[in-house]
């Protein structure tokens, strides 16, 4: 069993122990952060296994997957805080 095989299995335990928090919460909040926390171990899974394989070109994907996973949770914690994309964060809260 290779270095890159243990990495692999702590990144999907870590990930199914991020899925029970996503599912149990208690709080919306917790539950967006397990989401994200998701999206960081897929960027993880996606990276170690691309070397792994021997395709260190999946880390490109990784980046990008990063990216997107960074503007949906801002795009979801705003949506959650103000019920409107459009909200420019003046006035009141």
């Amino acid at each position: 069993m290779s270095m890159f095989d243990v990495a692999l299995v702590g990144i999907l335990i870590t990930m199914a122990m991020a899925l029970l928090r996503a599912v149990l919460g208690p709080t919306v909040f917790d539950r967006i952060l397990a989401a994200n926390m998701m999206g960081t171990k897929t960027i993880l899974l996606i990276a170690v296994s691309g070397f792994a394989t021997g395709r260190p070109e999946w880390l490109d994907l990784a980046l990008v997957y990063a990216l997107v996973n960074f503007a949906s949770t801002i795009a979801v914690l705003k949506f959650v805080r103000f019920r409107d994309l459009a909200h420019g964060g003046e006035g009141k809260s």
